[in-house]
């Protein structure tokens, strides 16, 4: 429990460090409707079923990449997905906590 803790906490410094220094893009995979009704600030939409088509968009934005949706489920795939082809990512999780990240930048 200790090692899967420990690499958790380790990914969520990660995200956080990159989201405190600005680096990198907040990418939110969830749908339009659900994106517009809250995201993370200065977030891009690219909902989950257009990213096989949006690969060159992707590679076009500055990473890293921190991937988002509403628990974590989309973001994970959308994290195997781009990492399989070679896009620098992470996946955040909830919008929520990646909010919570940036919020704690202004």
């Amino acid at each position: 429990m200790g090692i899967i803790r420990t690499r958790l906490q380790s990914k969520n410094m990660n995200i956080e460090k990159i989201i405190s220094e600005n680096q990198g893009t907040i990418v939110d995979v969830r749908t339009y409707v659900e994106f517009i009704g809250g995201h993370v600030a200065d977030s891009i939409n690219i909902p989950l079923n257009e990213i096989p088509q949006r690969i060159a968009d992707f590679q076009q934005l500055l990473a890293p990449l921190i991937l988002c949706c509403a628990s974590g489920n989309r973001s994970g795939k959308a994290y195997q997905f781009l990492s399989q082809h070679g896009i620098e990512c992470y996946d955040g999780g909830s919008w929520l906590d990646v909010n919570y990240y940036k919020s704690k930048t202004i």
